[in-house]
């Protein structure tokens, strides 16, 4: 790699990067603004009734009275009701001087022409099999409650114009008129519509999003109008890397709300254009009435814990994030919270985030196996790949922790060392779905609609870019466009499956990349992104495998997005080039 380039020769970060600059450009908008949380320690407590100074009902400065509209962190697909030129800046209606923020952010980072985009019900899904309870499991076992989702589920979002079936909406995920406190993050947001679906004089409204620095930072605190319930978290950024997780923490009375969507805060990814999808998990955990079970130091389980250690590397108030015990976790723990934390892991923290993180967090589940597995990969975007990058996932979909594809490079030019063995062969064992130029092009929103799906052709044409292991990716619901990451993997020796469901696309920025430390020689792990996502497995299944990548496993674990096996690209077969269109 070339030691000049800022993005150290990751691709999909610095596409990532033009493609936001591009927007900001045309649109002099960008949501990368700084974002912190008030050091008030009532701001941020799950536990706490919502306290507000009220805003004057005349005020040019309430949110409710403030045009805005769609802020960008990933390319927006333009769909006809929202077009480029409709876009303002991020967060207008707080009056921030947008405008500045962003010539002085373009000053720093220099233009760049290269684009990219980041790049049925609750009795119908099975449990997984393994059911680890937190030590607070009985807190609340007799106390009756209703909970929409108290096992969790996974479900579609919500698209205008077609049938209603294993899908959820905004609406219904916010539930506007109950929710006392949400915490959101997300690479790109609609100011006006998120206002719109969360009533920001009832509510308090924590975003979690991105910031290039300390002045940005400044910026914005220095504009946040007096009397509202809005704060801010800013999760410390690398050189080049992007704020990509979408977890949302909903507060309601008796009961905490754990969204994780591969949808942003914009109302195209919840179907309210009807051109894209994305895919969404929720749990409902109760709330612990007794005060002797409420610790900020309990043990949450596997689920928790990673959930907690998440937010405060983001860098959310210690207030909220304490607050976390006093919710019962027993049933989250049925699944894993894996996630990505942008910066450079050395010691034993690499084994804990990126694809390193994934393999221990399928271990942790019962799910390793040293035999082969198939795995399906839905990606929006797709970076420049390479096979370690693909070698690295397979061994983590088996419970690797990252080490067997890391000796494995790093016995290439040694003397001292025998010959490496050969390379894993992934064809028939990872496939990767990604939609065509006709898949596009005869979707319900067209061209237009496509602006967070991309690949560059620079990539895709390279000798060494994996065009045999990718599948055509259309929908079930035809004519829609997926923003959904999803990760399917099944066990070919046993009847073992489980699914990944997040804001992870197909890249290196995504899931990092584990290299030797320069001194040390032990392991470290380099991440660029912020991403999240949750591992569900299946409890059983009584498939067929006499059927080639057959995926009827899945539909016990999630309501499976597109047609399968998908039709591999020929040829003459293109992919979706956003650069070219």
């Amino acid at each position: 790699m070339d030691g000049s380039d800022a993005f150290d020769g990751d691709d999909d970060a610095a596409l990532r990067y033009a493609i936001a600059l591009s927007l900001q450009e045309t649109s002099k908008s960008s949501m990368e603004t700084p974002i912190e949380l008030s050091s008030d320690e009532d701001d941020g407590d799950l536990n706490k009734e919502p306290k507000y100074t009220p805003i004057p009902k005349n005020s040019e400065k309430s949110p409710s009275k403030q045009s805005s509209v769609r802020t960008q962190l990933e390319v927006a697909p333009a769909a006809p009701q929202q077009p480029a030129t409709a876009l303002a800046s991020s967060f207008t209606a707080l009056g921030l001087d947008r405008k500045k923020m962003e010539e002085e952010r373009l000053a720093r980072l220099g233009k760049r022409k290269a684009t990219e985009s980041e790049s049925d019900t609750q009795d119908r899904r099975q449990r997984p099999r393994l059911d680890v309870q937190s030590p607070n499991h009985s807190a609340t076992k007799d106390v009756p409650r209703h909970l929409p989702y108290p096992k969790g589920t996974v479900k579609k979002t919500w698209a205008a114009g077609y049938p209603r079936k294993d899908d959820i909406k905004i609406d219904e995920i916010l539930q506007k008129n109950e929710l006392e406190l949400a915490v959101v993050g997300s690479f790109q947001w609609d100011e006006r519509w998120m206002l719109s679906k969360i009533d920001c004089t009832r509510t308090k409204l924590v975003c979690i999003a991105f910031a290039s620095d300390e002045a940005q930072k400044e910026d914005i605190k220095n504009n946040i109008p007096k009397g509202t319930a809005i704060r801010f978290c800013f999760p410390p950024m690398m050189p080049a890397g992007s704020m990509h997780s979408k977890l949302q923490l909903l507060k309601f009375p008796g009961y905490l709300r754990i969204v994780v969507p591969s949808g942003n805060f914009v109302p195209y990814d919840w179907g309210e254009t009807g051109v894209m999808e994305n895919m969404v998990f929720l749990i409902d955990l109760p709330k612990i009435d007794d005060p002797k079970l409420q610790s900020s130091n309990i043990d949450l389980g596997p689920f928790g814990e990673e959930l907690r250690y998440f937010l405060r590397a983001q860098g959310l108030q210690d207030s909220l994030i304490n607050s976390l015990p006093n919710y019962d976790f027993s049933e989250a723990n049925r699944y894993r919270f894996v996630h990505t934390i942008g910066t450079t892991h050395v010691g034993d923290k690499w084994q804990r985030t990126g694809y390193c993180g994934l393999g221990r967090a399928v271990t942790s589940l019962g799910l390793n196996t040293t035999e082969n597995v198939e795995v399906d990969f839905i990606t929006a975007s797709l970076g420049s790949l390479n096979k370690d990058l693909l070698t690295a996932l397979y061994y983590a979909s088996q419970g690797d922790n990252g080490l067997k594809e890391y000796e494995t490079r790093s016995t290439k030019g040694s003397k001292n060392k025998p010959a490496p063995k050969a390379k894993l062969d992934l064809n028939d064992k990872f496939r990767i779905y990604f939609p065509s130029q006709d898949t596009v092009t005869k979707s319900r929103g067209g061209k237009d609609a496509a602006g967070t799906i991309c690949v560059q052709s620079k990539w895709w044409d390279s000798a060494t870019f994996p065009r045999e292991l990718i599948r055509d990716c259309k929908s079930v619901r035809p004519g829609l466009l997926m923003h959904s990451k999803i990760i399917m993997v099944r066990h070919t020796h046993s009847n073992a499956a489980y699914a990944y469901i997040g804001s992870a696309n197909l890249s290196e920025s995504a899931w990092g990349r584990l290299t030797k430390e320069r001194g040390t020689g032990n392991p470290k792990l380099t991440c660029r992104n912020w991403e999240c996502g949750v591992i569900i497995p299946a409890q059983d299944s009584s498939t067929n495998r006499s059927q080639d990548h057959e995926l009827s496993d899945f539909h016990n674990i999630i309501p499976v997005p597109m047609e399968i096996p998908g039709e591999a690209y020929a040829t003459s077969k293109r992919p979706w080039l956003y650069l070219e269109n």
